[in-house]
């Protein structure tokens, strides 16, 4: 199985080609267990306020190619926070 950094990777090259469950261990990887996991979704918190979480979906064993995009700029607001890569 790959590792995280390199689904990321793929996901940044083509976030319309991107499996859910990738997406899922990518999601654990940064943001921790999933406050919310219910039929095709999962929601996750994340540690900043306003609108603070990424809720993605499984549509056919594929994610949602713009919840990716979502995932990825949470990402990179976390690692710009932090100052590093996980």
């Amino acid at each position: 199985m790959a590792g995280t950094a390199d689904i990321v990777s793929r996901m940044r090259a083509n976030p319309n080609n991107v499996r859910y469950r990738d997406l899922c261990l990518v999601c654990d990887h940064y943001f921790g267990k999933a406050r919310q996991s219910s039929g095709s979704h999962r929601i996750y918190k994340t540690p900043w306020p306003g609108d603070p979480r990424v809720n993605i979906q499984n549509e056919k064993g594929r994610a949602k190619a713009y919840q990716v995009r979502q995932v990825l700029l949470a990402i990179e607001k976390l690692e710009a926070e932090h100052g590093s890569k996980k």
